[in-house]
């Protein structure tokens, strides 16, 4: 007779024992751990580059199960990046800064036409 039998079902033998989650092994969630660090770290460093709070995205998108959702609302939210001007908008700001003149304004901004 078999001991394992004899016992309850809690305590019996499980085909899938020692594989891990889901029956997959460890390794598929080791992939999305790896996965999610990768993708905090990446809008860690654009949400700094926008002026962001880039330590508070990371952390949102680290957290488990709603990552995605907070990843999805930061791509939502986020701002523009500093730096994205047209270059109508640097020559008023030159000009403005009386860093050229009005005749160079409207010579360089006839060549941009």
């Amino acid at each position: 007779m078999d001991l394992q039998t004899n016992l309850p079902l809690v305590f019996q033998h499980h085909p899938m024992e020692g594989w891990g989650v889901w029956g997959f092994g460890w390794i598929p969630l080791l992939i999305w751990l790896v996965l999610f660090l990768i993708i905090g770290i990446l809008v860690y460093q654009d949400a700094e580059k926008r002026g962001m709070n880039g330590l508070l995205w990371l952390v949102l998108i680290l957290i488990p199960m709603v990552g995605l959702l907070f990843l999805l609302i930061y791509i939502v939210v986020r701002e523009e990046k500093p730096g994205t001007r047209n270059a109508v908008e640097i020559l008023d700001e030159r000009l403005a800064k009386g860093e050229i003149t009005q005749e160079e304004y409207e010579e360089l901004k006839d060549k941009l036409k």
